[in-house]
């Protein structure tokens, strides 16, 4: 069996346990650790020091960044569980220093839905999380144990979702917001935002993940004088957001206008 490397000679740097299947035509970065079990399908894009621990199922038009690590009985890359696929070519392309832990399952993207799967870079998946088709993820999100993320969902940067949490398809959850843990998401989230219960509430901002990441006293005063005109204003939800967007200069609380304004396939949920 021949390994090809990223321009297309043969790796020798690679660690590779006899055990593994390592299909024709995987492409194999230098440093990268293959264990025990796993298996490497033909079209797979392995970047360099990518470590699949054993176990590990990486299949379809993958690509995995540099430094990334997977964690056993994951499974990357397998066909979209949606009815409406019929076989088409579609994608899964995941950045770099991802830490995917054991059962986590990923799947390629939909003809409907753009055709790519993208997670960037700095993430942590626990064990048992399941990213459906079509996801977009920014970077250093975390998604805790066994919670799911429905086809079409938007993560943006600094995102932590809580255990056993479910995120409902075309979701968008803004940058910074935080989950609880065993909350049902159907509605878009603000940035920054702090939702939980059972049936997802918008109960308040996310200060301690705004705190930690050294946010001015000034943005934050901003940031809880902006939750409370959302909450309290006058006028629909989007033209709030609009007044808002007229009378502040914070740049956290014009992530907020942007993302409100946005285009949207879902509401959302709102302060109360």
């Amino acid at each position: 069996m021949r390994i090809l490397g990223h321009d297309g000679s043969a790796r020798v740097t690679a660690r590779i346990h006899p055990s593994a299947i390592i299909e024709e035509g995987a492409q194999i970065g230098d440093g990268c650790v293959i264990g025990p079990f796993c298996h490497v399908g033909p079209e797979v894009v392995l970047a360099d020091n990518v470590t699949l621990k054993s176990h590990v199922v990486v299949t379809g038009q993958t690509s995995i960044g540099e430094g990334t690590e997977i964690f056993s009985f994951a499974v990357i890359g397998e066909i979209p569980q949606d009815l409406k696929f019929e076989g088409e070519k579609t994608s899964l392309i995941i950045g770099a220093r991802n830490r995917i832990r054991e059962h986590v399952t990923m799947n390629t993207g939909t003809k409907g839905g753009g055709g790519v799967t993208r997670v960037g870079d700095d993430n942590l998946f626990m064990a048992g999380c399941h990213v459906a088709h079509d996801v977009q993820i920014g970077n250093r999100v975390i998604v805790v144990n066994s919670a799911a993320l429905a086809g079409h969902c938007i993560l943006e940067d600094d995102v932590i979702v809580g255990g056993l949490s479910g995120v409902h398809q075309f979701v968008r959850i803004g940058r910074g917001a935080i989950i609880g843990a065993v909350t049902m998401v159907t509605n878009d989230v603000i940035p920054y935002g702090l939702v939980q219960a059972d049936r997802g509430r918008l109960d308040g901002l996310n200060l301690v993940g705004l705190k930690r990441k050294g946010v001015s006293r000034a943005d934050i005063t901003a940031l809880r004088a902006a939750f409370q005109m959302l909450a309290q204003g006058e006028g629909a939800f989007q033209d709030r957001a609009r007044r808002l967007g007229e009378e502040t200069d914070s740049d956290y609380v014009h992530h907020i206008v942007d993302f409100i304004l946005g285009e949207t396939d879902r509401s959302f949920l709102t302060p109360g």
